[in-house]
């Protein structure tokens, strides 16, 4: 989603550069050298500022953005990460060019961004533009699909109300209604409020193919746009249609794609998550990985999220470009050669994101545009 700001385009020279490192470097590690630090903010895109990198023998380099009180790290190796403020202000922006997690020098420097009164993320409407995929893959055959046309979820799907066990075992702050969900202009809709209502101060929605539509094995593509902010934590997963009798995790655990919003180690607004749970020899056991954004963030446009799964493996991509993967001929991991139902919802606060901060802005909604399984 975009919009038109009155953010100053500008570009903010390196201010200075602190060639110490956090502690004293271990024998014969060689710290980078000649950082050069540059920011600019987006003359199109609310409140959203690019920052690059470069030095000498960098092995990677470290992002901290500072908000209201709160820092959002980006890592990678490539020295180039956006950032979208929610506030106007001056910000402080701490560069890092690393030779290790403890050996570096850093930059610190400033931004100044004016964001008109919007609501950051999708709390307005769909985004206009982003990724998609095909109807039809050659060696496939399309086995169900909701377009979400019309004005009503179809009957493949189920509302899970209330709080769930726990807040559904997560310690989530939501409260799950179906007023929270809408069909309409050929898009899901399921919106998160800061609102009180059965005990809780947020209310979202949880809704599920349980019992209706499940499916073993296939590629499964869901286009949508996510929510944006601290303590969001919107989800398209599955779990194993055996949960009744066997129980979680058991059943076992498809996550298609997570998202905790804010400054989460590893998270943030930018990073999708795929990860599965299992039982291991009565342990809960979990494998994942995860994907950044070059820019922006996941509410800024739709993207594809993906999974081929078979018999061997499960793999995890975005836009048409894996992430990650596992092995599951192991017998541990029989689990995944067995039926799995969707869940979509869109949970506020738990154990993962933590609670929405002040700079957390309602209402958030995700938007999903499609959902398509596809079986040899």
């Amino acid at each position: 989603m975009t919009n038109h700001i009155s953010s100053l385009l500008s570009i903010i020279a390196l201010s200075f550069i602190l060639s110490s490192c956090k502690d004293d470097p271990e024998p014969n590690v060689q710290l980078p050298s000649n950082l050069l630090v540059t920011t600019e903010v987006d003359k199109d895109e609310e409140g959203l500022v690019r920052v690059t990198a470069s030095a000498s023998s960098a092995n990677f380099y470290t992002f901290i953005f500072e908000e209201e009180g709160e820092e959002t790290y980006v890592e990678n190796t490539e020295g180039e990460a956006t950032y979208r403020y929610q506030t106007s202000g001056t910000f402080p922006i701490t560069v890092r060019a690393n030779t290790t997690h403890n050996d570096y020098i850093e930059d610190l420097t400033e931004v100044s961004v004016t964001v008109d009164n919007v609501i950051p993320g999708n709390g307005g409407n769909p985004p206009a533009s982003g990724y998609t995929t095909p109807l039809t893959y050659d060696g496939y055959a399309l086995v169900w699909n909701d377009e979400f046309t019309g004005t009503t979820l179809s009957s493949d799907w189920n509302q899970e109300i209330g709080t769930g066990s726990g807040g559904w075992g997560n310690n989530e702050l939501q409260y799950y209604r179906a007023e929270n969900t809408t069909v309409s202009d050929g898009f899901l809709t399921i919106e998160a409020l800061e609102e009180s209502f059965g005990g809780s101060n947020y209310t979202s929605s949880r809704i599920t193919t349980q019992n209706n539509q499940s499916f073993r094995y296939g590629r499964i593509d869901i286009r949508a746009a996510m929510p944006y902010g601290k303590g969001l934590w919107p989800a398209l997963w599955m779990l194993g249609t055996n949960i009744s009798s066997v129980g979680w995790p058991s059943c076992g655990e498809i996550d298609i794609m997570e998202m905790v919003g804010g400054n989460v180690t590893g998270g943030g607004n930018h990073v999708t998550h795929g990860t599965v749970h299992w039982d291991n020899s009565g342990q809960h056991a979990s494998f994942g990985g995860s994907k950044s954004l070059a820019e922006g963030t996941l509410a800024d446009e739709f993207h594809v999220y993906t999974i081929l799964w078979d018999s061997t493996s499960i793999e995890w991509y975005l836009d048409d470009k894996k992430y990650h993967t596992i092995d599951i001929q192991p017998s541990g991991l029989d689990a995944f050669k067995e039926e799995f139902f969707f869940i979509f919802n869109v949970a506020v606060g738990g154990n993962w994101p933590g609670s929405p901060s002040s700079s957390t802005t309602f209402p958030q909604r995700m938007y999903v545009d499609y959902v398509r399984v596809f079986q040899r």
